[in-house]
């Protein structure tokens, strides 16, 4: 009888406690984290206050995004060192591909949202100081003796990737595809570098406030957003005639949402980004975005530019990370600290 009692306590127990588990997983978090790139502080502080009061009226619910900026690469590993972020607003595919790698992403992220889950694009510009004093126009002068520069370290943030490769898509059509013109391009580009720091807004910080450099070299939307902020500096945005797209992939975090029970609030989420609303708050901080209404709408606010793709001229981003950005690879070869 002791037995069976025992037996009995144990199952009505454990019945409990699967029912306490079921009721916890089912209750959906309060907060989310969104883990971004480093010069993203401002346009998802105006996304997510844009978002909170969206998710209230729907749910009757308070809902709190929590931020954390840095290089998407740095991002990306410390989200595999214990990060966790329900959802990722990055500036480069290779970074959430790193995640999916890793079991963090699922592997078919690209197809989950619009435009190969890219809500908005931007590109490398420059920003250079009062009068143009170098005359910048192109990449060109970027590699004069005279011109100094100021961009990320290409080793930790995705925005210097984009900048490294433009550079170097500029001179393999100007020198024919002549790749040891194009690599001589390169490390002339990189040597002309007075600082890299970590991250994008590092490096804008180090351009503005510290007076290094005299272009400054950043996604269109930083440069423009910069000099709208420092109108007393009158700093000038100079677009060069042909840069390298940059898109700005978003993804859920599976292995995160699914430990937090916040799948469905994040998805929500990413998927307000591409709202008219979330693309009108993208666009206000300068963003090439894609809902073509907003984009026609904000169409006078850009120069022109002809930008050309990964695809076509590196053969994908698994490629130009293969040969250029893993360990051993041309950046390596190329790369001078200053």
């Amino acid at each position: 009888m002791r037995l069976t009692r025992r037996l009995l306590l144990s199952a009505s127990l454990a019945t409990a406690l699967l029912g306490a588990g079921a009721a916890h997983a089912q209750q959906a978090p309060n907060s989310l984290l969104n883990a971004s790139y480093d010069i993203a502080r401002e346009l998802f502080e105006a996304e997510n206050k844009a978002f909170e009061p969206v998710y209230k009226a729907k749910t009757g619910k308070d809902l709190k995004i929590n931020q954390s900026h840095a290089g998407t690469s740095k991002q990306a590993r410390s989200i595999v060192e214990g990060l966790e972020a329900d959802v990722v607003t990055f500036n480069q595919i290779t970074d959430i591909t790193f995640l999916a790698d890793k079991g963090y992403v699922a592997k078919d992220w690209q197809s989950r949202l619009p435009n190969a889950s890219s809500p908005w694009y931007s590109f490398p510009a420059f920003l250079v100081r009062e009068g143009n004093p170098k005359g910048v126009k192109n990449w060109d002068d970027l590699v004069r003796d005279d011109v100094k520069l100021v961009f990320p370290n290409p080793k930790t943030s995705g925005n210097a990737r984009y900048t490294y490769l433009a550079a170097y898509a500029y001179a393999l059509e100007k020198f024919n595809g002549d790749v040891a013109q194009a690599d001589a391009f390169a490390k002339k580009l990189l040597s002309n570098v007075v600082v890299f720091d970590t991250g994008g807004r590092g490096a804008t910080t180090s351009f503005v406030e510290r007076d290094q450099g005299d272009v400054l070299i950043s996604f269109e939307a930083e440069v423009i957003n910069v000099k709208d902020a420092y109108k007393d500096k009158n700093f000038t945005v100079v677009v060069p005639e042909v840069s390298l797209l940059a898109e700005f992939p978003v993804a859920v975090v599976d292995k995160v949402v699914d430990k937090r029970g916040s799948r469905e609030i994040a998805t929500e989420y990413l998927t307000f980004l591409y709202s008219p609303e979330g693309q009108k708050i993208a666009a206000g901080f300068n963003n090439r975005v894609v809902d073509p209404e907003v984009a026609a709408a904000n169409k006078d606010k850009f120069a022109p530019v002809r930008l050309v793709k990964v695809e076509d001229v590196f053969g994908g981003w698994d490629k130009a990370q293969k040969t250029h950005f893993a360990s051993g690879g041309k950046l390596d070869e190329l790369f001078v600290a200053p």
